[in-house]
């Protein structure tokens, strides 16, 4: 097992106080947007084996010098990397509107880029690396995002409710995004939509303060939950097109534990809360508003899934273990939940044990109390805080009780290739 160090990435977006409040650490002062577990090459996690005079390395050098001791054969085979990559992520204000690629637009994109000479940091690259990177949010707090299109009928009635109480000019661009809206072909209705919002002409970008003011000054628009959202992405992005952009996608609220999957062509934003999050280990994203960095509106508009989506909740599976699972339609990861009630006598010690998931490496995250990781090579004691690699070959895995205390942590592993 190796104990893990984590980057914080300092992302605009980021919260203040929300990833430090969580692991009890003292907040840096800049905004702390996501934390990364894992092996990615642009922030890796720094692994330390707790042997006394042993140096910390980098993850993905680590697991480089033994992938079918570490990632076991299986993974190793299907991979040759650890496949998935854990953050917290803590969204003090709205993400940008964004996409993933498929597998296959990744690696085509990464390749055309590579061929075009482009360097593997410039900031108006789309591909950082040739893989796909389908996700998972888990809601650690009360959690706002937009995922995937809604009916663009019922959009078109957002906007027609919006024109009846603007001016002229401003009705009439409503009344243009509805006509759009309103082709029978929904696929078209949505594409024409976001060519035009995106499309950099002034009507859509003037129709954003408009907006803005007629929902404010009429409580009845903000009845509708999108409606009522759109003043306060506003507020982050003044004027930007993407405000009008989260009018066409579904608002999801989560509850603390519950959790969405996101899969490639899905256009989304994060809005804000707390999370934890877990992708394929890659960083390729698409933008097409409501950020400061490169926007590609035609690749976004290429890759983007023109289709009414419902929202994609991730219901856990609790296993005869005692084990509760997230596991979405990627085979390169899936989530443990991991909690473990304090007990009065030590007597009942054992008795809540839960086995860790492991179908390859594992990456554990302790964010509340105390959670003993034990296997047959050892045994680690995490506090809040406290991460581990735990390789292949240290298999198998359990958490159990520390002392009386109770325990909350998250584990993730790939899913079983066979």
């Amino acid at each position: 097992m190796y104990r893990l160090t984590n980057t914080i990435r300092d992302y605009a977006w980021g919260s203040t106080g929300a990833i430090a409040g969580l692991l009890g650490t003292a907040p840096s002062g800049k905004p702390e947007a996501e934390m990364w577990l894992g092996a990615h090459p642009s922030a890796p996690s720094r692994a330390f084996d707790g042997q006394e005079g042993g140096e910390a390395v980098d993850l993905d050098r680590l697991i480089a010098a033994d992938p079918q001791g570490l990632l076991g054969p299986e993974v190793a085979g299907a991979y040759g990397r650890l496949p998935f990559l854990m953050k917290l992520l803590a969204a003090g204000k709205p993400l940008s509107i964004q996409v993933h690629p498929s597998a296959e637009q990744a690696a085509a994109g990464f390749a055309a880029e590579n061929a075009a000479g482009l360097p593997a940091d410039a900031p108006h690259r789309n591909y950082r690396d040739g893989s796909h990177k389908p996700e998972m949010i888990y809601a650690l707090t009360d959690f706002a995002a937009l995922s995937g299109f809604r009916s663009p009928a019922e959009t078109a009635g957002l906007f027609d409710a919006l024109g009846a109480a603007m001016d002229a000019e401003a009705a009439e661009t409503c009344q243009k995004i509805a006509s759009l809206l309103s082709n029978p072909d929904e696929a078209e209705a949505l594409s024409s939509t976001c060519a035009y919002l995106l499309g950099g002409t002034p009507e859509p970008g003037n129709l954003v303060p408009a907006a803005v003011a007629a929902i404010e000054a009429n409580p009845a628009l903000a009845e509708h939950p999108s409606l009522a959202e759109l003043p306060r992405i506003n507020e982050h992005y003044p004027n930007d097109v993407g405000v009008l952009v989260s009018l066409l996608l579904n608002l999801v609220v989560l509850e603390p534990g519950q959790a969405i999957y996101l899969d490639a062509g899905n256009v989304h934003a994060y809005l804000r809360g707390l999370g934890v999050e877990v992708m394929a280990n890659s960083d390729n994203v698409l933008r097409g508003g409501l950020t400061p960095k490169h926007i590609d509106v035609p690749e976004l508009l290429r890759i983007s899934r023109f289709e009414v989506l419902g929202v994609p909740h991730l219901e856990p599976v609790q296993t005869m273990y005692g084990q509760q699972v997230f596991t979405p339609p990627f085979a390169e990861f899936q989530l443990q939940h991991i909690e473990l009630d304090a007990v009065a006598d030590a007597a009942d010690m054992g008795g809540g044990d839960v086995p860790v998931a492991a179908n390859g490496p594992v990456i554990v995250l302790c964010v509340d109390g105390e959670v003993l990781i034990d296997t047959p090579r050892g045994d680690e004691l995490l506090r809040r805080g406290d991460s581990l690699f735990i390789g292949a070959n240290e298999a198998p895995a359990m958490a159990r009780r520390s002392a009386n205390a109770a325990g909350r942590a998250f584990a993730v592993t790939p899913q079983p290739l066979s």
